[in-house]
Parts: C-alpha cells; sequence; structure tokens
C-alpha cells in the first residue's frame, strides 16, 4: 500500500487495518506520523533542501567575505507538514551562525519556525504576511538583501507583496518545486533559486520498492536515522534535489522534458 498523504497524521485507522492484515505501507513523499504500520519512507533528502538554500545565500551575499549587515526575512510552510522541519532545519544550520555574527539581520525579528510557518503553503498567507514585514520594515526604503522561502509558493506570496508595496533593491529569494509561475519569475529575475525535486524519479524509486516487496526482497534504503514518525524511525530512500537557476533551468527542466517551453513563457 503507497499512501501520498494530504494530512500526514489523519490516516490511523486504515494504516491498523493494513497492519492488521500484514500489508506493508510505503509513506510518499510525505511522512505518516504516529503509526508503527508504516514500513518505509520514499522521499527527497528534505534536510539537504534547506542546507541547498541556506548555501544559496551564503554564496549570493558572499557572507564569508562580506561584513554586511544583510537584511533577511524567513518562511517556511505548514506547521502540520512534517517535511517543513526539515526545510527550515536544514537552511538555518546554515544561516544561524551569520544571524549570531550580525552578518544577516532579521529586522521583523520573526526567526522561530512557529512565527515565519505559512498554514498550508498558503501563497496568499505569505503574502499578507510580507505585505505586514514590509510596512513594519522596509516603507522607508531600507533595503531587504534576501528572503529565505522554504518552497515555490510561499516564494510567490513574497514575491507578490514584493511588488506591490517594496521600493528598495530588489531580493535574493530561494523557493523549491519549480511550479511554473516560480520558473517564470527565475527567467524574469524575480526569483533567484528553485530546488528541483523531480518527481519522476521518486516515483521510479517507489517502483523499485514495490517490485523487492513483491518478489519477497528488501527494497533498497539510504537513512535509517533521520525520519521518526513518532513510533520510532522508518528505513527510508532519499531522492537528491537539485538546485535551478537562470543558468540551468533549460537543461534541467526543459532539456529533461519535465516542462515544454511553451508552459514556463
Amino acid at each position: 500500500l503507497v499512501v501520498a498523504s494530504i494530512d500526514g497524521s489523519s490516516l490511523g485507522e486504515p494504516l491498523k487495518q493494513a497492519k492488521e492484515a500484514g500489508i506493508p505501507v510505503i509513506s510518499y513523499d510525505r511522512l505518516l506520523m504516529n503509526s508503527d504500520a508504516v514500513t518505509y519512507y520514499a522521499t527527497f533528502d528534505n534536510y539537504k533542501v534547506g542546507q541547498k538554500q541556506g548555501e544559496y545565500l551564503v554564496d549570493a551575499l558572499d557572507l564569508d567575505n562580506q561584513d554586511g549587515p544583510f537584511n533577511i526575512e524567513l518562511f517556511t510552510g505548514d506547521p502540520g507538514d512534517n517535511n517543513c522541519n526539515f526545510f527550515f532545519g536544514g537552511a538555518m544550520d546554515v544561516l544561524q551562525k551569520y544571524i549570531d555574527e550580525g552578518k544577516l539581520v532579521v529586522k521583523s525579528g520573526q526567526t522561530e519556525f512557529e512565527q515565519v510557518a505559512t498554514a498550508n503553503w498558503d501563497s496568499a498567507k505569505a503574502q499578507d504576511r510580507m505585505d505586514t514585514i514590509i510596512a513594519g520594515n522596509y516603507s522607508d526604503g531600507t533595503n531587504l538583501d534576501a528572503v529565505l522561502c522554504s518552497n515555490d509558493s510561499t516564494a510567490l506570496g513574497v514575491e507578490n507583496a514584493l511588488a506591490a508595496s517594496y521600493t528598495g533593491e530588489y531580493p535574493i529569494i530561494t523557493g523549491q518545486d519549480c511550479d511554473t509561475p516560480n520558473v517564470k519569475n527565475l527567467v524574469a529575475g524575480k526569483q533567484a533559486m528553485s530546488v528541483f525535486k523531480d518527481t519522476r524519479a521518486l516515483a521510479s524509486a517507489v517502483v523499485n520498492m514495490v517490485d523487492a516487496i513483491m518478489k519477497g526482497e528488501e527494497p533498497e534504503i539510504n537513512d535509517t536515522e533521520s525520519y521518526d514518525n513518532g513510533t520510532g524511525v522508518i528505513p527510508t530512500y532519499l531522492c537528491d534535489p537539485v538546485v535551478v537557476t537562470v543558468d540551468n533551468y533549460k537543461e534541467m527542466l526543459i532539456d529533461s522534458g519535465y516542462y515544454t517551453e511553451d508552459q514556463i513563457k
């Protein structure tokens, strides 16, 4: 049984029935929480997604050689999505030392996960929060140098808010998923990068897992430490995320057949 959940904590009863029937359960992309019925998990390396976003900002602002201070704001996704902890955690593990050193300054003061989370990954909610941040901290022409956005829907909300009311130099904005509106913004210079998670690679990995289980073999696993769903660590296969910028988007997204050129014009 392969389950791609919208809510990773709401399937207790069907999972219990699967376990009682001896059916292995593969959690697809989002980890099913608080159930001992989950046998395997397949996803992208979500900690690495955040790490890559953080490292991109470090390089783009040249933080190891510049004193700054540079102004940054932080946006992550839905607090109920377990992946969010890895996205935000991976990024902050890279960025925190520069915040501690004073090279990065969060003028809004909002740095805790609960403060920067965006319910349902909703673009409009991210836009509303960014509107408030701009009004309170950047309306006097103060430059915002960077915005860490854990994914493209939050980035899109931030970009819409910037277009509406921000007058300073345009910030470096991160994202994830390579959604078509964001790829268009990437090409237009309104978003610096997105992390590409090729869903074809994840689907292929899960097919291989199912195939191994059907043959009575152990599926390939490459992480046995990171993903605890509340009942124990779930054996996991992690696919690799890739940074996409204006320099390689054609190769990664169009030449690979993920999108046609018409979709991102």
